[in-house]
């Protein structure tokens, strides 16, 4: 669907077709003319389909013909994605007077935050801060027209339900509530039946669980080796920016200093870092001057960074869903992405098969590229880069350097070999890392989502362990047996 068919003003799609919008796609095509209706919407979509505009743009038309102050509030779980979230709708209302919008949210000062609130018709906040301004009264809800609740599962899982319901319940009566999540968990669909009338329900990603343009892929190491088998895939695939996952803020930080201790230009990402710090590592990766983020789940929500090449599973995420919005930060914008995990023992590798079942999707297993692989492909890119420059014709200058040095002696291959030595100097990336051999998992015979995996005593196994351990067994077979009771 068009944006010109969603009966816009044209100064809204002005603005979209300067950002490049051209076709809506499912979540925006689905809720953006209910939500101009002023109906209530729920939306179901993955990280990166558009939803900021699903909800932004119909909310900037209808603010259009408003003056009220705070006719409009939208809950984001993270300081990162409301500020991203208010940077959009600035963007869709640029050819719009009077629009002004609000962002208030933790570790800034109140001062700046209340002056905002004065005259703004778009408040976007975090439900901490949104509730504090409420207690001081320098935020009331009485104009309230929408309410837009944007990653909701995410907010529920940061423990803001709380928060979340007093928000709602504080609202008018008479008021839009709009809800967009990656899941439409029993707690979501709560929020709903409490909270909306007669609801739109808009499933823009028919159940899609995995995006088909990531190329996913895992690793079974040994856990001592994770930090080399890292740098190792790191310099393999020199991806021109990635992110990095870990599962606390502390890993993050230990793992952002071993990156940049060995020459790679990381920063880290989490959230006991102050806002200004917060502001320096965004702005060093969004500019390139550090093109390796390392985060936290939490901490990466908001990231409006389309680019990203590669994503990184240091550590396996704890939550089947944290994977999905994970490797959805690569392959947006139509564009292709790689995602990589690290599986360090039995029990991570069970964890990425029930990611698998979760997904709907085979996470290809393979191994890590050794040193002198990735040796031999700088030198082959090296070589790649002589030919070329031979091809667009060598400056006569230089020609006459070589026969110079000829003249007193000296062979052009030697001239030419230690030109190369001079220019391709050694990977100090590598120079402390070693070799990382793969443990070999068991393959069992299925083929992926056929049959349910075995059960014993509430655990899943999928096959046999390791079958060059000797104390392998198949768990399909019958219960081992000792001093005459059966386990």
């Amino acid at each position: 669907m068009n944006f010109n068919e969603l009966n816009l003003r044209n100064e809204i799609l002005r603005a979209v077709s300067e950002m490049g919008y051209e076709e809506a796609t499912d979540i925006q095509g689905g809720s953006i003319p209910s939500i101009l209706e002023g109906k209530d919407v729920t939306g179901r979509s993955s990280t990166g389909t558009g939803k900021t505009a699903a909800f932004g743009i119909p909310i900037v038309q209808r603010t259009a013909d408003n003056t009220d102050r705070a006719s409009v509030l939208i809950l984001s779980p993270t300081r990162e994605l409301a500020v991203q979230i208010s940077d959009e709708i600035r963007k869709y209302a640029k050819y719009l007077s009077g629009i002004s919008v609000a962002t208030i949210y933790g570790g800034q000062p109140m001062q700046g935050q209340i002056q905002a609130l004065r005259t703004a018709r778009i408040v976007v906040g975090t439900p901490g801060r949104v509730m504090d301004h409420l207690r001081r009264k320098t935020l009331k809800l009485d104009n309230l027209q929408t309410i837009v609740l944007d990653e909701a599962d995410e907010m529920l899982n940061m423990g803001f339900i709380d928060d979340i319901r007093t928000i709602l319940e504080s609202a008018p009566e008479e008021h839009q509530t709009v809800l967009f999540s990656a899941t439409l968990s029993p707690e979501i669909m709560r929020i709903t039946n409490d909270f909306q009338t007669d609801t739109v329900l808009v499933k823009a990603d028919k159940g899609q669980r995995t995006v088909a343009n990531i190329d996913q892929s895992y690793y079974n190491i040994p856990k001592d080796s994770k930090n080399d088998a890292l740098k190792l895939l790191l310099e393999y695939h020199k991806p021109k920016r990635a992110l990095i996952f870990c599962n606390t803020k502390k890993m993050v930080d230990d793992l952002a200093e071993i990156l940049c201790e060995d020459g790679f230009k990381a920063a880290g990402l989490h959230g006991d870092l102050k806002q200004n710090q917060r502001n320096i590592v965004m702005r060093d990766f969004k500019s390139g001057r550090a093109n390796i983020l390392v985060a936290t789940d939490v901490a990466a929500r908001g990231i409006d960074v389309d680019d990203v090449e590669a994503v990184f599973n240091y550590d396996i995420p704890q939550e089947n869903e944290y994977y999905i919005h994970r490797i959805g930060r690569t392959g947006r914008a139509g564009k292709t992405g790689a995602s990589y995990t690290l599986v360090a023992n039995r029990k991570q590798l069970y964890r990425l098969h029930e990611i698998e079942r979760h997904i709907g999707a085979p996470i290809t297993e393979k191994e890590i590229p050794s040193v002198k692989t990735i040796v031999a492909q700088g030198n082959d890119e090296f070589a790649a880069s002589i030919r070329r420059a031979i091809s667009h014709g060598v400056d006569d200058n230089w020609k006459l350097l070589i026969a110079e040095l000829m003249t007193e002696g000296y062979e052009a291959e030697d001239i030419a070999a230690a030109l190369c030595e001079k220019l391709q100097k050694k990977n100090k990336k590598l120079a402390a890392v070693k070799d990382v051999e793969s443990i070999k998992t068991f393959k069992d015979d299925r083929k992926f989502g056929k049959k349910k995996p075995y059960k014993s005593g509430g655990r899943e196994f999928r096959g046999k362990w390791d079958h060059d351990r000797k104390d392998s067994r198949d768990f399909k077979k019958k219960p081992y047996k000792a001093k005459k009771k059966e386990y």
